[in-house]
C-alpha cells in the first residue's frame, strides 16, 4: 500500500476512536474502538503490511524508549508525599493483581496467560508492549494479540466497578457534609505541577526549550536509561530503568516537566506507538480471538478480585473507606483522564448543590488522579519488568 494512503487509514481510524470516545465521555475507549475497526478491515482483506506501509512500525518502536523516559518527567514527589496513603493503596492493587493471576489464575487460565496477563491489567499500553514483546520472544505470537485485546477490553471492567464505589462514597460524603465547612483541594487536572523548589540544574531560558533542545535531551536520558539497563545483564528492564532515570532527570532539573508535550513531539510519538500495539491484530484471525475469549474474561474478572481484596486489606490498614480503597486500586483498569471524567460524573450526579459537588469533588478526584498514574504510568510498567522473565 502507498505509504501516505497508510498512515492516512491509520489516522483516519485513530479520529474516528477518538471522536467516539468523546461522544461517550471515555466509557467506550478509542482503542477499543479503533481495535474493531482494524481487525474487521484485516478480516475484510486490508493488506497487513498496514503500519510497516505507513513508515509507523520502526518509529513506533523507536519512540518507546523517548515515551517513557517523557512519563517519568510527569512524576511529582510533592504530590506522592500528599497522597501517600493512596500510593500504597494503588501498589497493593497492582500487587494483588500480580499475586492473585499468578496463583490463582495460572491454573485455571494457562499459566502464559495468567504471567502475561498481570502487567496490562495493571496498566495500560506500554505494559502490553513489554509483555507482547517477551511472549513473541518465546515464540507465543498468540499472546502478543492477547494482551493487546486486555488493553482494549479492560475499561469495561474497570468503569462499572469504580463508578459504583464512588457513588457509594460520595452518599457516605453527603451524609457528613457540613456547608460551613466545605473545604476543596485544589487539583492539577492536567496532571502537570508547578515546581516550587530549585532544582541541581536550573530551567534553560524559555528561548532555548526548542522542539530540537529539549528532544536532544530526552534522547540522552532514555540513552542512559538503555545503557544502564544492559550493566544489569536484564535484571532491570530497559523500559523500567527508561522510567526511573526519567524521574531522576526531572528531579534535578535536566529535563523538563512534561517535555514531550513542550517539544510538540506526543502526538506523533503517541501514533507511532498505536501503530506498535495494533500490529499485532494483523495477525489475529477470528479463530484465534475466539480462543482468547476465555482466558481475557477470566484475567479481567481475577484481576478485578485481586484489587478488590489486596485494595480493601490496605484501605482498612489505613483508615480509608471500603469503597474509596477499590475505586483506587481500580483506576489501573482505565487511568487518565478516565480518572478525572468518572470522578466528576459521580460529583454531578450526587450532589445537588454546587457546594456539595465541590465537597464530593474535593475528597475523591485527588485520590483518583494520583492513583492512575501511579498504577498505569509506574506500578504497571515495573510489574511487566518483573513478569516478562517469568515467560
Amino acid at each position: 500500500m502507498d505509504s501516505l494512503l497508510a498512515i492516512t487509514v491509520v489516522l483516519v481510524v485513530f479520529a474516528i476512536g477518538d471522536f467516539i470516545s468523546y461522544k461517550t465521555k471515555s466509557i467506550v475507549s478509542m482503542m477499543f474502538v479503533a481495535s474493531v475497526l482494524f481487525l474487521a478491515a484485516f478480516w475484510l482483506g486490508l493488506p497487513e503490511t498496514l503500519f510497516s506501509d505507513a513508515q509507523l512500525t520502526g518509529f513506533g518502536a523507536l519512540m518507546i524508549g523517548f515515551l517513557i523516559t517523557h512519563m517519568g518527567t510527569l512524576l511529582s514527589f510533592e504530590d506522592l508525599k500528599k497522597q501517600w496513603k493512596t500510593v500504597v493503596i494503588a501498589l497493593a492493587a497492582v500487587f494483588g493483581i500480580g499475586i492473585f493471576l499468578l496463583i490463582v489464575g495460572s491454573p485455571i487460565l494457562g499459566r502464559e496467560y495468567a504471567i502475561s496477563a498481570a502487567p496490562p491489567v495493571a496498566g495500560g499500553v506500554v505494559a502490553a508492549i513489554i509483555m507482547g514483546d517477551a511472549a513473541a520472544a518465546q515464540g507465543f505470537e498468540s499472546l502478543r494479540v492477547y494482551v493487546t485485546l486486555l488493553v482494549v477490553v479492560q475499561g469495561f471492567f474497570g468503569y462499572p466497578v469504580a463508578s459504583f464505589m464512588l457513588n457509594r462514597e460520595a452518599k457516605k460524603i453527603l451524609a457528613n457534609f457540613d456547608p460551613n465547612k466545605v473545604k476543596v483541594e485544589e487539583v492539577d487536572t492536567s496532571e502537570q505541577v508547578t515546581e516550587k523548589r530549585k532544582k541541581l540544574i536550573p530551567p534553560l531560558n524559555k528561548d532555548l526549550q526548542t522542539s530540537y533542545i529539549l528532544l536532544a535531551k530526552l534522547g540522552l536520558v532514555a540513552l542512559l536509561g538503555f545503557k544502564l539497563a544492559a550493566l544489569t545483564n536484564g535484571v532491570i528492564h530497559q523500559y523500567v530503568m527508561c522510567l526511573i532515570v526519567g524521574v531522576a532527570a526531572r528531579e534535578i532539573g535536566f529535563l523538563e516537566e512534561n517535555i514531550m508535550t513542550l517539544a510538540n513531539a506526543q502526538g506523533l510519538a503517541m501514533v507511532g506507538l498505536m501503530a506498535v500495539i495494533f500490529g499485532s491484530l494483523a495477525t489475529a484471525t477470528p479463530e484465534m480471538v475466539l480462543s482468547l475469549a476465555f482466558p481475557l474474561v477470566g484475567a479481567l474478572v481475577f484481576g478485578v478480585i485481586g484489587i478488590a481484596i489486596f485494595s480493601s486489606i490496605a484501605g482498612k490498614v489505613l483508615k480509608e473507606s471500603m469503597p474509596m480503597a477499590i475505586a483506587i486500586g481500580t483506576s489501573a483498569l482505565f487511568g487518565f483522564p478516565g480518572t478525572f471524567i468518572i470522578s466528576n460524573e459521580v460529583a454531578n450526579a450526587n450532589g445537588k448543590t454546587e457546594e456539595e459537588r465541590q465537597a464530593i469533588l474535593g475528597a475523591i478526584l485527588p485520590k483518583m488522579l494520583v492513583a492512575g498514574f501511579m498504577t498505569v504510568t509506574i506500578a504497571s510498567v515495573v510489574l511487566a519488568g518483573v513478569m516478562a522473565p517469568l515467560l
